[in-house]
Formats: structure tokens, sequence, C-alpha cells
């Protein structure tokens, strides 16, 4: 049996829009930061007792960063006295302090343990109040369209599913694509074995433009050829159109067309014909080229995601570090760890197990503290890419 408990639509103002190395969306520490803080006051309350919360799923509906221009983020004047003291201290002017804010709308969709039952109506008007006092990814929430409570008592369970998607539609659920990654490195590893993991994380979220050489004569060639004659022209055609659907490389183009050009008289009607055969397979500094976008070693819409931290010295007493958040709790030097998500549309969740795998949760071992979907195994958990952004007390 799976039970959930929606917080549907919390209108967020002023989140955090960078995290780690990544931009434009709040780090999943945030949402299970928040559903961890809830689920702390919620066994606090005697009322609620035996109700605990686990981890949650992310459904996006709106966002909006606090960008201009060419994504340049806005920037505040704040002063850096107060307001009275103003006319005694005027030295200096006011800084520019660059901010990465976003407002977004999102639904948290928690997994709970414990029985609700005649406690629902309670547990709803506490969670409304509570769930507002509360910053998530560091931004104000200004209002949460409504609460509810979803039970799932079998996979075959449609009925109940199909309302908890129409109350979501139209929003987007944060997927954990972690294998993607490991995948992608392991074949990258097979063709140069000294390949980093952070190339391989850079395929999926670098935007990346290839040369090829112009090809219009070829193309127009090959085209015409093949409607004249298809049985002797139509699988040189399909062998043509096959190489350029994947990046430029001399190496790939098909042997058959290399034989093919390789045996057309030189004539003048030819002639630039095999000139531009001749610089699409050996091309230099000077020859024309268009510029192709490479395709993502995967489909869908792949984004970076920063899921977690690494410790990166021991645990030290909180009397050895300085400045620490508090004068009890120890504390570790961490850096961010980051791996690969897709948003994919809340309508392709067809079953109870689809929207099971949808949870994020804590996991952890040494030195690793990670946000993930579906438990894998702990030698594949940490396969994310592991990239210092920053140190931080992690406690």
């Amino acid at each position: 049996m799976s039970q959930y408990i929606l917080l549907n639509r919390l209108q967020v103002q002023g989140a955090n829009a960078v995290a780690g190395f990544t931009w434009g969306f709040p780090a999943v520490t945030h949402f299970l930061g928040y559903t961890h803080n809830l689920s702390r006051k919620l066994s606090n309350h005697a009322d609620f007792a035996g109700i605990v919360l686990k981890g949650c799923a992310v459904i996006a509906h709106q966002h909006r960063v606090h960008t201009y221009g060419f994504n340049q983020f806005v920037q505040s004047k704040n002063p850096a006295y107060q307001p009275n003291e103003q006319a005694k201290n005027k030295v200096g002017s006011p800084p520019v302090i660059e901010e990465g804010k976003m407002d977004l709308t999102v639904s948290l969709l928690i997994e709970y343990e414990g029985e609700i039952a005649t406690r629902k109506e309670a547990l709803t008007q506490w969670l409304t109040k509570t769930c507002q006092r509360q910053r998530l990814a560091g931004g104000t929430i200004l209002n949460i369209a409504d609460i509810d409570v979803f039970t799932f008592d079998d996979e075959e369970d449609k009925t109940r599913l199909r309302r908890l998607i129409r109350k979501l539609l139209p929003g987007f659920v944060l997927l954990d694509r972690a294998h993607y990654l490991q995948q992608h490195f392991h074949a990258l590893q097979q063709q140069n074995e000294n390949t980093e993991l952070f190339d391989a994380w850079l395929d999926f979220i670098a935007l990346k433009q290839k040369a090829r050489p112009v090809y219009h004569l070829i193309d127009r060639y090959l085209t015409k050829q093949a409607e004249a004659e298809p049985e002797n022209y139509q699988p040189l055609l399909e062998q043509w159109q096959t190489h350029l659907e994947i990046p430029y490389s001399p190496d790939t183009i098909p042997d058959v067309l290399k034989t093919h050009f390789a045996q057309m008289p030189e004539h003048k009607a030819n002639k630039k014909l095999l000139i531009q055969w001749q610089e699409y397979c050996n091309p230099t500094d000077k020859t024309d080229a268009i510029w192709q976008y490479v395709d993502k070693p995967e489909s869908g819409f792949l984004v970076p995601l920063m899921v977690g931290y690494k410790a990166i010295s021991r645990v030290y007493k909180n009397q050895e570090v300085a400045n620490t958040r508090d004068d009890e709790t120890d504390v570790c030097f961490v850096e961010a760890v980051h791996s690969i998500g897709q948003w994919q549309g809340i309508h392709r969740i067809k079953t109870p197990q689809d929207l099971a795998q949808a949870i994020w949760r804590y996991h952890y071992e040494e030195n690793w503290y990670l946000c993930r979907q579906d438990h894998e195994s702990p030698e594949n958990a940490v396969q994310e890419i592991q990239i210092q952004a920053s140190d931080d007390d992690w406690s």
C-alpha cells in the first residue's frame, strides 16, 4: 500500500535559482529538506503520533527566473547600512548584489507512513498553516491551492491515480536519470580509457555544435539519381541519409559512397561535384562548412541536477571550527554532487508503480549524502558526477 499527502500548487516567491554549478531550478535537497523539517514538526505534535513523512515527488507547474537580457540575473541595490543610519554614514554608495532568485509554482507529493483515518481534517488544517510558515528553497510560500491525501491499495488502483493526475495537470515531474550518465560514461571509456566522468556529464548539459563540410551538390546528385534509377542509386541515397544523421567524421563516411565517387569519370559536368566530395572527405581550414547541433546521448528534457553532497574532510568537533551554525553540532566540509534529471509530463504516470518511482528519498553511505529514486544499489549510488562547487558545513 502506498500513501501520499499532496501539497498542491505551492506558490513560492524568491526561491534560490542557483544550486552548485546549475541554475534555473532549486536543488532536490531543498525539497527533501523541506519535507524532513515538516516531518520533524509533525513528530512533535501529539495529535498526529505515528505519522512519519518520508520522500517526496517534485512536480513543477510554473517558474520564472529573475533574469534579463541574455540570462543575466537581476541585480538588487542593498545598502550596507540600516536606513536610519544613512544620515551619519554617507561614505560610499550602496553595493549592487547579484542574486539568483526565482518565482515558481510546484506541487509536492509526500510519501508517508502511519494511519490518518479520522485525523485527515485536523492534519490538513495543521499542514495549511505550518507549510506556509516554512521557507522552501529559501523562498516564501505565498499560497497553497489545497492539501489532499491519497492511498493506493494495489498496483491496479487507477481510478484514484487518475484523480490525482487531474489535480496536477498541467505539470512536469522531476525524474532521476543517473543511470543515463553511468551508461554514457562506460560507453565513452570503451572509446577512450582516459575519458573522465565530467566529460560524460557535459555531453548531457552543454549545447554542442560540430562542423560538417557543405554537401548540397552531393545531396542533390544522389537524390536526382535515385529518382531516375532507383534500383541502382536508392541504396546509395539511404546510406548517405543515414550518414547525415550522425555527427560528422571522415571515418563515418560509408565505403560504398567512397567507391562510387572514386569511380566517377572526371569530366566537366562532374568537376564541381567531385571537388565538393574531395573537400567533404578531406576538409581543411578553408573548407566551407555548416554548423549542426550535436544531439544529447539520450532523448527527453534532460537537465543537470544537484542531488546532494560528498564529504571532503573528516568530521570535526564543533569547537574545532569557527563560525558554525550552532554551538553543538559537529561539522564536516563537503562539496556539491551533480547528476542528470529529466522533466517528464505528469500524464506519463500510468500506474501507482510509476508514481512510486518518482519519489525522491535520502540515501546515505560513507562520505555520501544523496537524494535518489528507486533505492539503487550502493555500488551505483556513487556514480553521480562529483564537482567541487563550494565548501559548506555539513551538519
